[in-house]
């Protein structure tokens, strides 16, 4: 199994998206420091896991949010009112 992640950081009031295949490994990473991209947000938090049958399913709803570039998007998919693997497949 592979996941979409995003993470929130209420110290920048700021979402993160991310895909691996452990989810809260990953975030430890995360909130650790390892990432240039998230040094400045710890402590995230997670607040959506999506689970994909594969990497590269992952990888394209990973593409996909990150190119609508739209926080409302993202807001929407985590409460539940959108489901990614509807959009991705078409």
């Amino acid at each position: 199994m592979h996941y979409l992640y995003i993470i929130y950081s209420q110290k920048l009031d700021r979402y993160y998206i991310g895909q691996t295949k452990q989810v809260e490994k990953r975030l430890i990473k995360h909130n650790k420091g390892h990432s240039l991209a998230t040094r400045g947000g710890v402590p995230w938090v997670l607040v959506k896991a999506v689970e994909f049958e594969s990497k590269s399913q992952g990888i394209i709803a990973e593409n996909w949010l990150k190119k609508m570039k739209s926080r409302r998007i993202i807001e929407v998919l985590v409460e539940d009112k959108v489901d990614i693997k509807r959009i991705i497949a078409g």
